[in-house]
């Protein structure tokens, strides 16, 4: 049947892949148009195309409890399971947001801890806008960077239930991970050394200062000396 799991497919934390997604939610997915015209029969290649056609993220919304094609889309890469070269292709993705969006969601829920966060980080870099449809079927406009805190420190998202990975510093202390370093701290680091060189070279420019004054002060005092002797001649 079109909604059975791939033969070759692997178990995903102990279960079949698409039970990742809740039940009701499935069965919502079968029924909906989106998924018997544009999905049905959707190999690893088609599917980037159908992912480069989305506009959108989101989970379910409305009062059907319709699901988005985004939210379609991940349980057909759930079903077809694709090979994680794939994923990471779709992961480092930089014309198509939606493409990145969708990579990022399916490793959060098949990947190891190491790997979420291996490939998941390097995307808080990634400010550009997306639109999320809300349960109301209203669009709110959020950021790339939001939307992978949300995957790496949320139970949720997109109305999946998101596997539990290890904590960051756990995989720090047992040599798992290296401790992140965030493109702030980079520029903290820059601003920081641009500072003490300026606190550095300040001294040196009031030293000049002092000893311009002092030569401007002489130089006064030798000028005004034989006015003073033509005076006292006078008198």
């Amino acid at each position: 049947m079109a909604n059975r799991t791939a033969k070759d497919a692997v178990t995903v934390k102990g279960t079949n892949p698409q039970y990742l997604v809740e039940k009701i939610t499935r069965s919502r997915i079968y029924e909906c148009k989106y998924w018997k015209e544009k999905c049905f029969a959707v190999t690893a290649e088609l599917l980037v195309d159908r992912a480069m056609e989305l506009d959108h993220i989101g989970g379910t919304f409305g009062g059907n409890i319709k699901p988005t094609p985004f939210l379609c889309l991940i349980l057909k890469m759930l079903q077809i399971q694709p090979e994680k070269d794939i994923i990471v292709e779709f992961i480092k993705n930089e014309d198509y947001k939606y493409v990145r969006a969708l990579g990022a969601i399916y490793m959060r829920l098949v990947g190891t801890s190491n790997d979420c966060y291996n490939y998941l980080e390097p995307l808080y870099n990634d400010f550009r806008k997306l639109k999320r449809k809300q349960r109301s079927g209203q669009f709110q406009v959020i950021h790339m960077d939001e939307f992978v805190e949300e995957l790496l420190t949320e139970d949720r998202a997109c109305d999946t239930i998101l596997p539990r990975i290890q904590k960051r510093y756990i995989l720090e202390q047992t040599n798992q991970l290296e401790p992140r370093v965030s493109a702030l701290d980079e520029d903290i680091d820059i601003e920081s050394d641009e500072q003490s060189e300026s606190e550095e070279e300040e001294p040196v420019k009031h030293s000049r200062r002092r000893s311009r004054s002092r030569d401007r002060d002489k130089h006064s005092r030798r000028s005004k000396s034989p006015r003073r002797r033509v005076f006292a001649s006078y008198v």
